[in-house]
């Protein structure tokens, strides 16, 4: 299993460029970050900064959407770290949640999203795309390579990543839903006569590593508490569509969202999130990594048996530097 690492585009830039710096020294494979541009810094920009003082990392947006760029303009920014620093980004894309929102804008349709998918990839790799009906085709592109990693939760969604994404984002570290939204994701590739194999599967959730006592685990449940608000929010979504006991959606995620009031955005990815007072410990527990090194790794390996390919550490809370070093000096040497 691979190790990536997930930081918001907070200012100052020269700290998280620092900081994925230190995690390709310790081994870690991708570096992500959120792409919400109001809310956060540029992140394309950054990237070439983090690309030039790496040597093997594989950065990009966890995840860019289809509308806060136009379709060409995503495609030329991937292209052209490729081109300076050889192939060394992943286009992880969702539907755009908190990039379209915070701006008063709803988030794409999944046929807009697929189609985006097409032609970023198809640009950024040098074949022509079709960009909204019209045929475009970047001629400078030489032996470009972006694969594209789509983020989901519901049925339609996982089925499209299953037909046509090179991998599978969840947000979510829990192994039972992880396999559950493995399963849809490799049913659909196979459907579409994909190998399912071939679509890598990244689980991406907080982790905070404690000393074992009950004061610490406390501590690490309140200042990761803000994921299960942000994924409260996705599964919301998803009932106002599906219905609560449709079972297009498993009743562990939709069970806890009954709470739920509302979703301030201004704190979106925040430890200090004021929305997330309705998400119980035992959520806090299964979505995220809690606790000592040998219970990261126990989880870490059920992850693994139920086809997760990368675990992606969101390190949102205040011991960042203490989960990078505790993953690049404890967990990572064991997977590799």
């Amino acid at each position: 299993m691979e190790i990536g690492l997930v930081l918001q585009t907070d200012p100052p830039a020269d700290l998280l460029v620092e900081r994925m710096e230190r995690a390709d020294r310790l081994g870690f494979t991708h570096g992500w970050t959120f792409d919400s541009v109001v809310l956060w810094q540029e992140p394309f920009v950054i990237y070439s900064r983090v690309l030039e003082r790496t040597r093997d990392l594989v950065v990009g947006p966890m995840v860019t959407n289809p509308s806060t760029r136009t379709w060409e303009v995503t495609a030329s920014l991937f292209a052209t770290l490729n081109d300076m620093y050889g192939n060394r980004t992943v286009c992880g894309i969702g539907r755009g949640d908190s990039a379209m929102r915070v701006a008063g804008r709803k988030p794409a349709t999944l046929d807009r999203l697929g189609r985006a998918m097409r032609a970023i990839k198809d640009l950024a790799e040098g074949r022509e795309a079709d960009v909204d009906g019209a045929a475009m085709r970047i001629p400078w592109v030489r032996e470009g390579a972006l694969p594209v990693w789509m983020g989901a939760y519901g049925p339609k969604a996982l089925s499209l990543v299953g037909r046509q994404a090179d991998g599978f984002i969840l947000q979510l570290a829990d192994p039972y839903l992880t396999e559950w939204m493995v399963k849809a994701v490799r049913a659909a590739a196979a459907e579409a006569g994909r190998d399912p194999d071939e679509v890598k599967v990244c689980v991406a959730a907080p982790a905070y590593v404690t000393d074992g006592s009950p004061e610490a685990l406390a501590h690490a449940r309140d200042q990761c508490r803000w994921f299960g608000g942000m994924v409260g929010n996705h599964v919301a979504d998803l009932v106002s569509r599906y219905g609560e006991h449709s079972g297009a959606v498993p009743e562990e995620l939709t069970d806890y969202i009954r709470a739920r009031e509302g979703y301030d955005y201004s704190h979106h990815g925040r430890a200090d999130n004021p929305d997330t007072a309705f998400v119980p410990d035992p959520i806090v527990d299964r979505f995220c990594l809690l606790g000592t090194i040998d219970e990261h790794k126990e989880k870490l390996e059920r992850l693994r048996e139920a086809g997760v390919d990368q675990f992606a550490v969101y390190a949102m809370h205040d011991d960042v530097d203490g989960v990078i070093d505790a993953y690049g000096s404890e967990i990572i040497p064991g997977l590799t």
